[in-house]
């Protein structure tokens, strides 16, 4: 097992290295030039311009660029926002409890219904639920994220006006924050004395629509693992014997097959998680989430380098750990990997 563990380790290295020169390469293709946006065209004066790219360090060889970057990577310091003039992790970590709030919620949202969905369309193989069900997951995995999210906003934001469109939190709400999770922090006992518990259904308003528009593809994918899992187990030959014996189908499916049936599914589930981080983007872009995701966008149009080689290398080692550390579940639950 330690051996296991120490090569997927190892595996790490070359995957965080190719994903730090990706990042640093692709950035500086992208047209335009992030002294002249912070000048202005009228304001690009040649000797205030060369003092601003020296300053930036934006002066030095490509290759100088990187090992500098690599260097204070491996010390913590992913540099500092060319447009904010702050540390790149400190605005990392300040914007990132709003992502990982939302991506819990999806997650969840996409449990309780997908594997409840698999669970029903493999007990009723080839029945009306089955394919109702695998239908519309299909549609729910075709679905792009921006033109489902516009789709909710329009119907219950702007026809049903039953949630908001935008943001964390409605406006009137004063909230200490904490711990940076709004469903948390909404509950401290001093916000609560201030403002009651307005505060955190008015995160649950602006939380359910970005949850369903981000959660709709993981939720298709549980659905489908979940049957298939499912399909496979109920054709073993203890879930035959446990038939004969007379056992309730509810004891059969809860006890003996799902239990069974649950080891790819953490597994999908723990890769989820890490696609739905990268999904964040385009979720926090069209609900004006203030996360990692609409940062990074605001941080492209900008071309803030720092902030974007920083904050891909952040999301990137996130799934990579992620990822292991499905691996070393999937290690404990299934012997066989052992």
């Amino acid at each position: 097992m330690l051996k296991y563990i120490l090569k997927k380790l190892l595996d790490l290295i070359p995957t965080l290295v190719g994903i730090s020169i990706l990042s640093f390469i692709l950035i500086r293709l992208v047209p335009g030039d992030p002294v002249m946006l912070m000048l202005g065209e009228r304001g690009a004066d040649p000797i205030v311009y060369a003092k601003m790219q020296k300053a930036l360090g934006l002066d030095l060889p490509m290759h100088e660029q990187y090992i500098s970057f690599v260097k204070k990577a491996f010390t913590g310091d992913l540099g500092t926002s060319i447009v904010s003039k702050r540390s790149v992790t400190s605005e990392f970590f300040s914007r990132f409890p709003a992502t990982l709030e939302l991506g819990i919620c999806a997650i969840f949202f996409a449990a309780i219904i997908g594997i409840p969905f698999g669970i029903l369309a493999a007990v009723k193989r080839n029945s009306f639920y089955d394919y109702f069900l695998m239908g519309s997951s299909l549609v729910g995995y075709s679905m792009p994220i921006f033109w489902w999210g516009l789709i909710l906003i329009l119907f219950f934001s702007v026809q049903l006006g039953i949630t908001p469109v935008s943001g964390r939190i409605s406006i009137m709400y004063d909230v200490q924050v904490v711990t940076g999770f709004m469903l948390i922090d909404t509950l401290l006992p001093q916000n609560i004395a201030n403002e009651g518990l307005g505060p955190f259904f008015s995160t649950i308003s602006h939380l359910l629509l970005p949850a369903i528009a981000m959660g709709t593809i993981p939720l298709a994918v549980m659905a489908r693992m979940t049957r298939s899992s499912m399909l496979e187990v109920l054709g073993e030959d203890y879930i035959r014997t446990a038939k004969a014996k007379g056992l309730p189908l509810r004891k059969i499916i809860g006890i003996h097959a799902l239990r069974n049936a649950l080891i790819p599914i953490v597994t999908v589930v723990g890769l989820i998680f890490g696609s739905i981080i990268t999904g964040a983007i385009l979720t926090e872009t069209i609900f004006s989430w203030p996360g990692i995701g609409k940062w990074l966008v605001a941080s492209i149009n900008a071309r803030d380098y720092p902030v974007i080689q920083g904050g891909v290398l952040f999301i990137a080692t996130m799934i990579v750990l992620i990822n292991l550390a499905v691996d070393f579940i999937y290690a404990i639950v299934n012997p066989k990997m052992r």
